[in-house]
């Protein structure tokens, strides 16, 4: 009887919670229209939304929204930051690079800020123990400030061996500060931080999750990778806090990858990056660790004085800056194209920018991970394999273990390194950081590295890719429709 009674209201319940969802659906397809997305795109959201109740709904708040234009810093905190560096763009002393260059310089800066660093000492690293003995050293020399930002901080060897490390120079009256992204580090122990915390670490998650805001910040990962020590010395790159790039893993032996240690003015831009997102997931500006002075000679440990830029991009900014940037870079291309990555899920235009320079016949050579670390990604990278091998691109499988560096050498003097992958992910979602280097030496000293790792490679061929079963093609048809989300 009771629920006779109140089965009237639940029909009236029942209608009203319809049209709301009916209204907040037809609301969201105005909106997708309106923000003038790729064509493709909107309307593969508007039948997701149209056709898929509910689930359409969820899908569409986790992946399909737009950041573009959001603040991540208040105006006045973003005025105070430029106040205290003054970057220089140096036009009078770019006579000695190319015209190509140029270009790329004037790009960044349209995309950022003007910024160009001279006096600048680069060692590159790829090998994680190389890395991390390096950097722990950098690090027990310390005598000022040591800020830290890393995607993914495991609760294994390496992690701990840098954590009380980093302890100890907190107890010493360093100021350590420490960000690590909330779902790459998903499982970084609360004990550990509680430890960390006591010892003086002043550590937070980047767009830490709970119930209420899981839909509208899962999909928006800071992927950097960044240690700043003192203002005198950087890193930056592809590796993670893990074991698995200096002593393997269950599966791998170390993976492959390639990280920067950085002295000179450079490293202020990289302290830049590390204040703005401090300040988006504190609220606290670091002033006076912030302040930029141009040096006049190179720091005497590098031998070297490079001219480089520092990028970030992140699904907040106007455009999406690393993908203008390498498609800006391949099309000047005039004789080599040299890629590294896990993963490869371009663009049309990126696709159709490396296809014709492969037909037009600059020497495009793709370098990806016979097995990456996951199986999705490796479907996705295999549905653009064909195309690339039809327009001469050359295709070579890394076979020792995972292929996990991030780097782009155009012709040379052009090479970019960071922790940005050829991916979507990378392109449009995450908050990402690359080093651009404007220097032949340094372009060489990089080709010579690709091409040892050519050495531990497998060419594809168009036969031999013809070959693979018809189930994985049909997967990797399959999960291509969702790479723009992976």
């Amino acid at each position: 009887m009771i629920l006779a009674e109140l089965f009237p209201y639940a029909n009236v319940v029942y209608n009203i919670l319809m049209v709301l969802y009916v209204i907040t659906v037809l609301t969201l397809v105005v909106v997708v229209l309106s923000e003038n997305r790729n064509p493709v795109k909107s309307m593969a959201w508007v039948l997701v939304l149209v056709l898929l109740p509910v689930v359409g709904l969820i899908v569409y708040l986790i992946f399909g929204r737009s950041l573009k234009g959001m603040r991540l810093i208040s105006r006045s905190d973003l005025r105070e930051l430029h106040h205290l560096n003054h970057f220089q763009d140096h036009p009078d002393k770019k006579c000695d690079l190319s015209d190509d260059s140029r270009q790329l310089i004037s790009l960044v800066n349209k995309l950022t800020a003007p910024h160009l660093f001279f006096n600048n000492g680069v060692e590159v690293f790829t090998t994680g123990l190389d890395k991390f003995e390096s950097l722990k050293r950098d690090i027990e020399a310390a005598t000022s400030y040591i800020h830290v930002q890393y995607f993914i901080i495991e609760n294994d060897l390496t992690g701990s061996e840098l954590i009380q490390l980093l302890m100890e120079k907190a107890r010493q009256g360093v100021k350590v500060r420490v960000l690590y992204d909330y779902v790459g580090s998903f499982y970084f122990k609360p004990s550990v931080l509680k430890m960390m915390r006591a010892a003086g670490i002043v550590v937070h998650p980047f767009l830490e999750l709970t119930f209420t805001q899981f839909a509208f910040r899962v999909n928006w990962r800071n992927h950097r990778k960044i240690v700043v020590i003192d203002g005198n010395v950087g890193y930056m790159g592809g590796m993670n806090i893990a074991d698995r790039y200096v002593t393997g893993d269950k599966k791998w032996s170390p993976w492959r990858d390639t990280h920067l240690r950085i002295t000179g003015d450079a490293v202020a831009a990289l302290q830049y990056s590390f204040a703005i997102d401090w300040n988006f997931t504190t609220r606290t500006l670091l002033i006076d660790e912030t302040k930029f002075e141009e040096r006049a000679t190179p720091p005497s440990d590098t031998g070297n004085s490079y001219v480089m830029q520092m990028m970030t991009s992140g699904p907040t900014d106007r455009w999406n800056n690393v993908s203008f940037v390498f498609l800006k870079a391949i099309s000047l291309a005039k004789r080599s194209v040299y890629i590294q990555s896990p993963y490869f899920l371009p663009s049309d235009a990126l696709l159709k920018a490396l296809q014709s320079a492969a037909l037009a016949g600059i020497d495009v050579r793709l370098m990806i991970p016979r097995k990456p670390d996951s199986l999705m990604l490796r479907l996705a990278t295999g549905s653009y394999i064909k195309e690339c091998l039809q327009a001469g691109i050359k295709i070579y499988f890394y076979e020792p273990t995972v292929m996990h560096a991030k780097v782009v050498i155009i012709d040379d003097e052009f090479v970019t390194a960071g922790s940005t992958n050829f991916d979507f992910r990378s392109f449009e979602h995450n908050f990402e950081c690359n080093a651009l280097i404007y220097s032949k030496p340094f372009n060489q000293q990089m080709k010579e590295i690709f091409n040892q790792d050519l050495n531990r490679c497998t060419r594809l061929s168009m036969g031999k890719w013809k070959q693979r079963p018809l189930l994985e093609k049909a997967m990797e048809s399959v999960v291509r429709l969702i790479s723009p989300i992976l």
